[in-house]
């Protein structure tokens, strides 16, 4: 893990980003009385294609985004690790103790000790530090801010204590660890992977043991793009159903032909089994498991288009996944509240100012999250306005594409 510099980091926002970090080295001196010595970064995350995929061993394309969280830290040769996150209040922890504590479970503590704990099952050293963070990557904003701080703890204890050379991907599974065994919350690994590595990167996820990752050389500052995400403002409440629907109903279908998941299947199978399937299954559940198969081979689509740097296919291709959610996923609203409808609504103005340009969807689990957009610059201002006449000031969130994964920081 080389360091990188401001502008490697965050391009044309180099130096509002070096006030915040000076702002922050302010608050690490008033909390532990010296000066930080270090400073690391990990970004939030955006899923790009796939939607629904993971679960059921298929592709994701997912990309790091602009907004990070950051820490100032100083090394302790004690054991004890420090952690004042701004807003929160502080984690001590002696991580000594490798197994999970009951107590911890569901806090940024467990994170901690489970990082610390994943790294040394690897054969990497972790030890004590004192560290001051920040975020940008704002929680219910569908970007991973959880996932972010796993991957920071676990760079810093790569810089701290192991010369930097714990890899991205070694990175990100010791933070799926942390949030599966020590957090208490089962997830996949495209969250702190996209965080850990950064840029564009595609996940198969055919092998859960060995998912195959594999980053995708693009340069988007050249796109004339804006990602935007938008908050559409509705409420998660009671909607664990829903989501639990769609891979219980794609499994449906794959055990029908006396599979685990979808993606051992072929899509023509399906195509021959009409009749039987939607007795057995129902109407949902085929088109669902048709989703899959189209929206699995899109990525690798998607992916070829931008290493070809063919941005109009990419976006084409983005514009036919959310078309896809949409009819055959039909995850943008919950059919138990067909009253509430916000996704729908944020999709249409979409559309509505950008026309035939650019491109939008759904932002991961859907019927009541976040919306995906990459707006053309010279619709960016009407983009905004439109969307927060809708759902309200501060609902679009203008991102970028990260280049560079977690990392430590040069300031100088």
């Amino acid at each position: 893990m080389a360091k990188h510099t401001l502008q490697q980091i965050y391009l044309s926002d180099a130096d509002k980003q070096r006030e915040r970090f000076e702002k922050a080295k302010e608050k690490f001196e008033k909390i532990f009385g010296t000066k930080p010595e270090r400073f690391f970064s990990a970004s939030g995350r955006s899923e790009v294609g796939g939607n629904h995929t993971d679960h059921n061993c298929g592709r994701v394309l997912a990309c790091a985004v602009s907004l990070d969280v950051i820490a100032c830290v100083t090394p302790r040769d004690d054991g004890i690790v420090r952690v004042k996150s701004e807003g929160f209040p502080e984690d001590e922890i002696n991580i000594a103790e490798d197994a999970p504590v009951a107590k911890e479970e569901g806090s940024s503590a467990a994170l901690i000790r489970g990082v610390a704990a994943a790294l040394r099952r690897m054969g990497y050293k972790a030890g004590g530090f004192n560290a001051y963070t920040t975020s940008s990557v704002l929680k219910g904003s569908g970007i991973s801010s959880s996932a972010a701080f796993e991957v920071l703890i676990g760079n810093i204890f790569s810089g701290l204590y192991n010369g930097g050379e714990i890899d991205a991907v070694k990175i990100a599974m010791a933070s799926q660890t942390a949030e599966n065994e020590f957090f208490g919350k089962p997830s996949g690994l495209m969250d702190q992977m996209a965080s850990s590595v950064g840029g564009f990167i595609t996940i198969d996820f055919k092998d859960l043991k060995d998912p195959v990752i594999k980053a995708i050389d693009f340069d988007f500052e050249k796109a004339g793009h804006s990602l935007c995400i938008v908050d559409t403002k509705g409420s998660h409440a009671d909607l664990t159903p829903e989501y639990a629907a769609i891979p219980a109903e794609m499994k449906s279908v794959a055990e029908f032909f006396a599979k685990d998941h979808l993606r051992e299947l072929d899509k023509n199978v399906i195509l021959k089994n009409y009749e039987a399937l939607r007795r057995r299954c129902g109407d949902r559940a085929v088109l669902r498991a048709l989703h899959f198969f189209d929206d699995n081979d899109r990525v690798v689509r998607q992916a070829q288009a931008l290493e070809n740097g063919d941005f109009d296919t990419f976006l084409k291709l983005i514009n036919e996944s959310g078309y896809s959610s949409y009819c055959y996923l039909q995850n943008i609203y919950a059919s138990s509240s067909p009253r509430e409808q916000g996704m729908s609504l944020g999709l249409y103005t979409a559309k509505s100012v950008l026309g035939d340009r650019g491109a939008c969807r759904v932002h991961g689990g859907g019927f009541a999250g976040t919306i995906q957009a990459f707006v053309p610059n010279d619709l960016l201002d009407e983009f905004i306005s439109a969307q927060e006449n809708l759902f309200g000031e501060g609902a679009c969130f203008v991102l970028s594409i990260r280049p560079v994964g977690g990392t430590e920081v040069e300031l100088t």
